[in-house]
């Protein structure tokens, strides 16, 4: 069954794998090279000063952002006819993955690029891109975004900060406070986020020398501290008029469409980072002798290299199938769509950057905490890079959205769609519990049980979707816990799905060892969520007939990574001290 295919979340209810997905092992010789380029300047320029970074040496961060404009790395996004690279999605993602083990810097680099730079880029006048995006993509000017503020986190509407035009009518008032602003003290631009009249949520280009703008002290953070987070205190803050960005009222489109790039990004800046984090557990492991053996022989070490590579297989795998999906619908983008056009474009694979985010964040958590604990007691020394990556990690899960906000965004995604009339939810639920009572069908071709396991999947979430409409029909959008739950189910599906389709797509032994082992992890997962989800929605004799036939659903196929294969995993990784699939 095929419906809306390559539509946002349409790996929700598509049972057709999509062998068409953009894979690492897709990019183009040009992809390469902004690669490469990419990588020189991390090892030869940033990583030397690591420890200089962290002690917020924000000049030298200022150097290196300037010499990375120099390189055309703050470029990639920016239009040429506007001083910039135009490149795709692609090409971001490697940046942003590349940049992304460098830990403050990356994250310095990374906001300038991506939520600093495109509100201008897809929501500026042709004015406004002419003066600034230039500016941005040479380093020339660095830039801020400014949406969270005291009483506005996750919820951003609850702005507090206003914009009154004068009685000149030449310049908009904005005074309010906007918190944890990154690259603050060293930025020249700031996009704000305003209530015109107090209460028509609106964006603004704010430059660090308008009468009002103010900046409260640098915060003392657990981690990233290479990069510089402090208040944006607006008093009276005189901005031109011809300084809106976009519509009045319409700032929300701005916002939480360009946050949805911001989520994709950061999903690629944890997959450079888990890598990182990896290498570091393979050089410690096997200089660090025990018992007469380096610790790399342990197989209890070699087990968990098995599973954080496998992780971050299933990570690498979500990113580039999602650049791919991003490029095909933002790569046509035209100067003259409206603001509505482009927000829906923006807008139509929230839920795969959302997974992108959490996914990639977690798997990052995942892999430093590992890798440190790899490390023994050593790991807890400021000496050692991992004790920063394991500090620098944990932020991701709170910024560009906490992750239980971008899960709570997943299914409420699905239901909306489904209300609107776009898709047929109930006869996709009828058709999925109809499936969980036979064994997923199967062919006798390669790769058959892993194919079953991914349509097991989908049947056990679509079914879970039915019970909790059935239970709270549209009042479910009340019911946090339970949507948490759908949205790990679905979450796990991406990823064994995106894994699978690239280990088909680029079959070879080690992609398929890596596959198998995230498939047996999230049909595990996913037994666990739905169970979990049932017992919660589902009353009575119900329930158990319920659990009974989604956990014979699930273990009717058989796919399990033996103790040798995910040794032989590990072995792979060891032999070439990083991440490798082949």
């Amino acid at each position: 069954m095929t419906l809306l295919a390559n539509k946002g979340g349409s790996f929700l209810y598509d049972y057709d794998l999509p062998l068409n997905l953009f894979t690492p092992e897709d990019v183009t010789d040009e992809q390469k090279m902004i690669e490469k380029t990419a990588k020189q300047f991390v090892e030869k320029d940033v990583t030397p000063v690591r420890e200089r970074i962290e002690n917020q040496d924000f000049d030298k961060v200022v150097e290196l952002l300037k010499k990375a404009g120099e390189l055309g790395l703050l470029a990639h996004s920016v239009p040429e006819q506007y001083g910039g690279l135009g490149l795709d999605k692609v090409s971001k993602g490697i940046v942003g993955e590349v940049v992304g083990r460098s830990g403050g810097y990356g994250v310095a680099h990374s906001n300038h690029t991506c939520i600093a730079t495109l509100p201008i880029t897809y929501f500026g006048t042709k004015q406004q891109k002419e003066r600034y995006l230039p500016k941005l993509a040479s380093g020339e000017y660095l830039g801020a975004y400014c949406l969270t503020e005291p009483n506005a986190g996750s919820d951003a509407l609850a702005s507090q900060t206003t914009a009154k035009l004068n009685d000149q009518g030449t310049h908009y008032l904005l005074n309010g406070t906007k918190l944890y602003i990154t690259n603050a003290i060293f930025s020249d631009t700031f996009i704000v986020y305003a209530k015109v009249d107090g209460d028509k949520f609106s964006a603004f280009i704010v430059e660090k020398n308008y009468p009002g703008i103010s900046l409260g002290p640098e915060e003392q953070k657990m981690g990233i501290k290479g990069s510089s987070t402090r208040a944006v205190i607006l008093e009276d803050c005189l901005v031109p008029k011809e300084n809106l960005l976009g519509e009045i009222g319409k700032g929300h489109v701005i916002a939480l469409n360009v946050l949805n790039l911001g989520r994709f990004n950061l999903g690629s800046a944890c997959v450079g980072g888990a890598k990182y984090a990896l290498e570091l557990a393979l050089s410690y492991t096997k200089q660090r002798i025990q018992f007469g053996k380096s610790i790399a022989d342990f197989p209890a070490t070699k087990e968990k290299i098995a599973l954080m590579s496998a992780r971050i297989f299933a990570a690498e795998s979500i990113q580039y199938r999602t650049a791919g999906l991003l490029e095909e619908i933002l790569g046509n983008i035209t100067e003259d769509e409206d603001i509505t056009a482009i927000g829906k474009k923006l807008m139509e694979y929230a839920t795969e950057c959302a997974i992108c985010k959490v996914y990639g964040s977690e798997t990052l958590d995942s892999v430093s905490d590992e890798a440190l604990q790899l490390h023994g007691g050593a790991g807890f020394i400021k000496e050692y890079t991992i004790e920063q990556v394991y500090r620098d990690s944990r932020i991701n899960r709170i910024f560009e959205g906490t992750n239980e906000i971008n899960r709570l965004l997943l299914p409420t995604h699905l239901f909306r769609k489904a209300l609107k009339g776009e898709i047929p939810l109930e006869e996709m639920i009828q058709t999925a519990i109809q499936n969980l009572a036979v064994n997923p069908s199967q062919d006798n071709g390669e790769f058959s049980q892993e194919k079953a396991a991914i349509s097991a999947m989908r049947n056990v979430f679509l079914a879970c979707i039915g019970a909790v409409y059935e239970q709270f029909g549209e009042k479910l959008f009340d019911e946090q816990e339970t949507l948490m739950k759908l949205s790990n189910i679905a979450i796990e599906l991406y990823a064994a799905e995106s894994t699978l389709a690239r280990s088909i797509k680029r079959d070879d032994r080690l992609k398929r060892l890596l596959a198998r082992t995230v498939l047996e992890q999230s049909l595990l997962s996913v037994e666990v969520m739905s169970r979990q989800l049932v017992n919660g929605v589902v009353n009575g004799k119900k329930r158990s007939l319920f659990i009974q036939m989604i956990t014979s659903h699930l273990q009717s196929v058989d796919v399990t990574s033996t103790v040798e294969e995910k040794r032989e995993i590990a072995r792979a990784q060891f032999e070439a001290e990083r991440f490798v699939t082949k």
